[in-house]
This record gives C-alpha cells, sequence and structure tokens, in this order.
C-alpha cells in the first residue's frame, strides 16, 4: 500500500513515499481505509526527532486519520467493517491503511465528512480536557490563548467560545488578530507588535485572566504568570518556542491562582474510557454544528513534507489535511 515513510529523523528532508505492506490488527484494533489525515506540528516534531518517542525507522507519520473499518481484530465489540471512523495513534496515519485501538477511534457522525473528522481527536480532545476537566471553566470567565491560531490553539478558542467565555487570542502578527477575532475570539493581541502585559491589563481592566492555555512556554509564560487573576489557573500545554520558562512561586501565592498542567496523549492513556467518552462528545459538537474546525488547505498525500514545512513555517491556520484517497 502507499504511504509516506520518515526514513531519517531530519525534518521534511527525511519524507519520501514509498510501499509497504498492510499492517494487520491485534486483539482490541481495528484497520481503517484512510481517506484523510490531518497533519500537526507533533508530526513535524517526530520526524525532525525533536519529540520525546523516536519510532523505528523507517515509520509512518501521522496521528490521526478518518475512513472506513476495513477489518477487526479479536475482542473488539464496538465498530464492525463499513464504520466510517475517525481515530487516531502516535503515528501511522499517512497511508492507506491505519491500525488503531478500539479506544482510540470514534465513529463519524452521519453528515460529517472524513476532513473535518480527521480533525477533531487531537485538537477538541486537547481543548475539552484542558477547559472543561482541568480549569473548570465557567461562563464568563475570562480566557487566553496563546499561538491561538494552530490547529489545536484554534480548537481552544472555538470552545472557549461555546462555553461562553470571554475569550482573548494571543498571535504573532496583526494577519492572524484579523482572522482569529473572525473566527469567534472576542479580542485579539497580537504579541509581535503589541505589549502583552499591558494589553492583558486593559483588556481585564487590571484583574488579569481567569484561565490561560499557554503553548508557547519561554517569555510568553513568565509573562502570563503576572497577568492572572485572584483563583485563576495557568496551564502549560506546550512550549513551542522551544524554552521551558522557570516561574517565581510568589507569583501564584500572592493571587491564589494555580498552576494546572494538561497532558492530553498520557490521560488518554492512563484513562482511555474518559477519553473515548470526550471523543464522543467532541464529535456530537461538530454534528450538531455547535464547534467549527477549520482546515487552511487539503493536500494529496504525497505532498506531507509541503504540509509539514508549512506547520514549521508558522504559516498555517487551524490544520492541514491530507487527501489520502
Amino acid at each position: 500500500m502507499r504511504a509516506m515513510l520518515c526514513t531519517e529523523f531530519n525534518g521534511t528532508d527525511g519524507l519520501q513515499l514509498g510501499e509497504i505492506d498492510e499492517p494487520v490488527p491485534e486483539a482490541g484494533e481495528i484497520l481503517v481505509d484512510v481517506h484523510a489525515a490531518s497533519v500537526s506540528f507533533m508530526d513535524y516534531l517526530m520526524v525532525s526527532g525533536g519529540y520525546q518517542m523516536r519510532p523505528d525507522l523507517p515509520y509512518v507519520p501521522g496521528t490521526d486519520g478518518a475512513g472506513v473499518v476495513a477489518a477487526v481484530g479479536d475482542k473488539v465489540t464496538k465498530f464492525k467493517k463499513g464504520d466510517r471512523v475517525t481515530c487516531s495513534d502516535w503515528y501511522g496515519a499517512f497511508a492507506e491503511r491505519m491500525t488503531s485501538k478500539e479506544w482510540k477511534a470514534v465513529k463519524i457522525p452521519d453528515g460529517v465528512d472524513f476532513a473535518p473528522a480527521s480533525t477533531m481527536l487531537h485538537n477538541y480532545n486537547t481543548a475539552y480536557y484542558a477547559l472543561v476537566q482541568r480549569a473548570a471553566l465557567q461562563k464568563d470567565e475570562t480566557l487566553l490563548v496563546t499561538g491561538a491560531t494552530g490547529g489545536v490553539g484554534l480548537a481552544v478558542v472555538d470552545v472557549g467560545r461555546k462555553l461562553g467565555a470571554k475569550v482573548i487570542a494571543a498571535v504573532g502578527g496583526p494577519e492572524k488578530a484579523s482572522f482569529v477575532t473572525e473566527y469567534g475570539a472576542d479580542e485579539a493581541i497580537d504579541y509581535r507588535n503589541e505589549d502583552l502585559r499591558e494589553r492583558v491589563k486593559a483588556l481585564t481592566g487590571g484583574a488579569g485572566v481567569d484561565v490561560c492555555f499557554e503553548n508557547v512556554g519561554g517569555a510568553t509564560f513568565q509573562t502570563m504568570g503576572r497577568l492572572m487573576n485572584w483563583g485563576g489557573r495557568l496551564m502549560p500545554v506546550g512550549f513551542a518556542s522551544g524554552a521551558i520558562p522557570e516561574l517565581p512561586m510568589n507569583l501564584p501565592l500572592l493571587k491564589s491562582y494555580s498552576i494546572v498542567g494538561v497532558n492530553t496523549g498520557l490521560w488518554t492513556q492512563r484513562f482511555p474510557d474518559e477519553a473515548r467518552r470526550v471523543n464522543e462528545i467532541v464529535m456530537a459538537w461538530l454534528a450538531e454544528g455547535e464547534v467549527r474546525p477549520y482546515i487552511d488547505r487539503v493536500l494529496p498525500l504525497e505532498n506531507a513534507a509541503e504540509a509539514m514545512q508549512a506547520i514549521a513555517d508558522r504559516t498555517v491556520r487551524g490544520r492541514i489535511v491530507l487527501q489520502v484517497r
């Protein structure tokens, strides 16, 4: 079968289209004919050797795919051949067929296309876990999202809007600021050209934000550590800047705010039943039109390197989707 292969941990230069044997589903797994696969920053990090996991080479990148169940392994009870599903794994989606654990898959509701379905599990599962289960975000609270035009960031903006929060999107560049307010954020801060600290103070009347979804790290996290409201929740999610920050502990002490870690990948592994329930919730939201994942562009499978390079260059809004079939 056709597959995009990572032959060396050298970024997009290590990718090439090739032919591999079809995977075989083990007990508790399903085999999926992949129609669409979304491309994430995690995919780029992994092929670059910058992720904590390094699969044996060559391997097939891609965490999230959507398609039709082709076969099921022993002990699978929730799916049958012919079911339309979206599913995830650490890698394997950039191929004509992939396997997935049964608990990492969910049926695609009627009327939902493969492309948007392929973007849901990583992005919206993370957004739900962070905002609902970790931060307990309440209606009318102020939510600030850094890196807000990326796949996960935009999903957090979308879910925050749905939950009734006042959403402030922090982005790099005036074009991104215009885009994210059109998408649904109440306010946008261009931290390349505006003072993040002064703008947050102005937008919150000096009180600070109630919840911060922070996936940039470095100086941005340290600045937000000084901009939290009383009883707020500051969530370190990722370090896209490449710098892991430190924070003086007198800051959360002074305003009784919490540092709330968000590690969706390990949460899904430790609590698979909860993760599957969240997947079903966000897919129902999609079917009902309550959330609207943004697809930047759809490219053929052979253009996976182009997709990853665009992510590396920070030119992608939402997700790029590969059309596999």
